[in-house]
């Protein structure tokens, strides 16, 4: 392997630098939506900036309930040529799609801080 340290990560310094966990990067891993950029000649992965800001938009994507095959296209979609018109339909359409699941996400937020306030007022 070459290249400065600085250009590269072992899995442990990337899972600290994103805060997700060893099993999960190995699961993106293995599910093909983080193939580590090289090995080592121990077989330890080797990852990227790249690949950081790869998996800074999976983490991203995450919450917002999309599939791993979903997770997939739309890494796919960003990587390759978004300005196609086609391409920015499909991202129009993932858009709405996201912006939705956030609506979503918004109104339960607001249901649990509305329980929260039921209990604070019944424990204070």
């Amino acid at each position: 392997m070459t290249g400065k340290t600085t250009d590269t990560m072992h899995i442990g310094e990337l899972a600290e630098r994103t805060g997700l966990s060893l099993r999960t990067i190995r699961h993106y891993d293995d599910v093909g939506l983080l193939p580590a950029t090289a090995r080592t000649d121990g077989g330890f992965r080797v990852y990227s900036p790249g690949d950081f800001e790869r998996l800074m938009v999976i983490k991203q994507m995450k919450p917002l309930g999309f599939s791993l095959e979903e997770m997939a296209e739309i890494l796919g979609l960003l990587a390759n040529s978004p300005g196609k018109p086609g391409v920015t339909l499909r991202l129009a359409e993932i858009l709405e799609q996201a912006g939705h699941q956030r609506a979503k996400m918004a109104r339960n937020l607001a249901q649990a801080d509305d329980f929260i306030a039921r209990l604070r007022g019944l424990t204070a």
